[in-house]
Parts: structure tokens; sequence; C-alpha cells
């Protein structure tokens, strides 16, 4: 679920001011207006949706990976191999919205043409939500499937020592009218932007998240004794997926967080799969299914159960209402400092 970020004493941007400022930020680094709109897009895209872990938190980032040479800005993915169903994509070290837009763009193409389209990316970057990939799919009335791995933070189960990523998966499903599915999720205990999100609010770190020792992330389930073990094999699955089917760095072997030495050789994987080869009426099973689960009887009256995506719904229409967004005083102060060092119009809130 998506946790909403709100300070009320903050000002309220427009979504299009927001993304005119990464737009900004990006072209001051050298990035090709249409990559650089991509990037806005998808960042924006997960601030809409609540995932400010993800959204303009993570500018600094891109924008030092860009100036140290680790990501190339103006790169572009190459089809190394495929089949009808397959395609193995080099990534050139591009930016990873780059390198997975084109990744889902071609697993779309497969799966319309023969059912089912796998495509795994080497040589990428990190590539922001995996939910916008498989809403990618979704949006063409098929099943999207994403994940990504990510550089080392997480704890193997029995050690306190990172090796693996927070190597996110996603799922989106349509149902009947506009009513979908979208799963978006690390396999981690948690996702590293919210650690970040902790740091820049000064607030404690749940202590089933990490090691105190080391300060390797958990995977999903916190300890043995709470099923990490599953977790552990999520991790290791997602890995499998990316790392080792793409050719690409995996586990240990990727850079970690803030090493401009080397590129990171991230890799993704993306499937889609069209419905209509299996059995009629997907849509109307989904959204049956869906509704018995929100109807059911909920332990907190104000609390209603929820299925993957609604939390990120309820976000959207929130920014809606408000006509725009809202971000805490400590990322304000990230982008007037950024604004500050590439010389661009800072961000500007709405007028009162």
């Amino acid at each position: 679920m998506s946790t909403q970020l709100v300070e009320a004493n903050t000002p309220l941007f427009h979504l299009d001011e927001c993304r005119r400022f990464i737009v900004d930020c990006m072209l001051a680094v050298g990035t090709p207006r249409p990559n650089a709109e991509a990037l806005a897009n998808i960042l924006i895209e997960a601030d809409y949706r609540g995932h400010y872990s993800h959204g303009m938190n993570r500018i600094e980032m891109y924008l030092s990976e860009a100036q140290n040479g680790i990501c190339k800005v103006d790169a572009s993915p190459e089809i190394l191999k495929e089949t009808p169903a397959t395609a193995w994509v080099e990534g050139h070290g591009g930016l990873g919205v780059v390198v997975g837009t084109f990744g889902m763009d071609l697993a779309i193409e497969k799966a319309k043409a023969v059912g089912v389209g796998l495509v795994v990316c080497k040589g990428s970057n990190h590539y922001g939500i995996a939910g916008m990939y498989a809403l990618q799919a979704m949006k063409k009335g098929l099943l999207g499937l994403s994940f990504t791995n990510t550089s080392p933070v997480v704890a193997p189960t029995r050690t306190k020592h990172a090796a693996l990523g927070t190597n996110p998966l996603s799922l989106a499903a349509p149902g009947l009218n506009g009513d979908s599915f979208v799963l978006d999720m690390a396999t981690s205990a948690v996702a590293m932007g919210k650690i970040e999100m902790k740091n820049r609010t000064n607030s404690a770190i749940p202590s089933q998240w990490l090691d105190p020792d080391t300060g390797a992330l958990h995977p999903l389930g916190g300890d043995e004794s709470n099923s990490s073990y599953k977790g552990y094999g999520l991790v290791v699955l997602v890995e499998i997926l990316c790392g080792i089917l793409s050719g690409g760095a995996y586990g240990p072997n990727i850079r970690v967080l803030g090493n401009f030495e080397r590129m990171a050789d991230l890799g993704h994987c993306f499937i889609a799969v069209d419905p209509k080869c299996f059995a009629p009426g997907f849509e109307e099973r989904l959204s049956d299914l869906m509704e018995s689960l929100r109807q059911m009887p909920p332990n907190d009256p104000d609390k209603p159960v929820l299925v993957a995506g609604d939390s990120e719904r309820l976000h959207m229409k929130a920014v809606d209402e408000a006509g725009g967004i809202r971000y805490i005083q400590d990322q304000l102060d990230t982008c007037e400092k950024v604004a500050q060092d590439l010389n661009i119009r800072p961000l500007q809130p709405l007028a009162k």
C-alpha cells in the first residue's frame, strides 16, 4: 500500500510544474528532451500515486549518476537476440526509464502477436516504480509483469550483511470498467526509498526494517521467525529473472549506492500476457474477485478491505481534488538547492 506524506503548511504544486522542474534539471546535465520528459513522467507519476520514495525524492540520485558519467542519459537500447516471444536487450548504460519503456513495449508487441512476450534487459539503471511498466501493458488490455534488481542493500536470512537488492516486482491486470489489480512491491521488508523518507522527516526507523548493526535491510517478513526466508526467496527469484537471465550484474556484484566508479549494469524483466489466449471472461472474473474481497467485513469500520492498487487510486483522487501535490519541507529544501546548483527556475507553487 502506498503512503501519503503531506504537510498541510507546505504549498501545493501542479503536476505539470513538477514535471517541468525535473525536465529542466535533466536538460541541465545534458539529457535529450525526450529522455528527460520520460524520466519526469515516471517520477511524478510515482508521487501522484503516493509513492513519494520513488518520485521527486530521487532527483538528486539521477543527477549525480548523470554528472558522474555512470548513467549515459543519451543512450538508446539495442536488441541483441530475439524470437517471436522473447528478446534480450542491451541498455548501454542508459536511463532505466528509457530501457524499461523500450523493453515493455517490445514485450507488448510480442504478446499481441503470439500471446506472450518476455523481454530481459541488461546494462540499465534505476527504472523508477516497477508498476509503471506493468501498467504500460495493462493499458493495452494485457497482463503486465515487471521486475528489476537493484544495488545490494538487503541481507539474506541468517546473515547481517547485504548481498542483494530490494528487487521489486509488479503485476497489473485489467478488470471491468477501468477497475484493475496493480501490485507494486519491494521483496525486502521495505523499499530503500522508505528509509530515505524516514531520514527526510527525522523519523525513527522501525527495527523490523533493518539490522541495527550493519544497516542492511531485512527481506520481506523481517526475521526468520516471521518467515523472512519467503521474502529472501522472492528477492532471489527476481534476481534470477533480471541479473542472471540477462547476463548483467547480479547480487553483490552490482555496485553499491553512491559508488560512481562503475556502471550499475542493472537487469530488468518484462512479461506481457494476452488474456484472450486463455479462458474468456478474464476481466469479469477478476472484477468479481476484487469486489468480493472489498466487501468483506473489515476489522476496523474506518479501514475497509482494499486490493492492490486501491490506495494509489485514493491518493490520485485526493491530489486531483486538491488541484496539486504537496511535498515535505525537506524535499522542498532539496529542490531549492538543486535549482540553485543547476541555475534553473525553482519549483513554482500554485498561487493561493
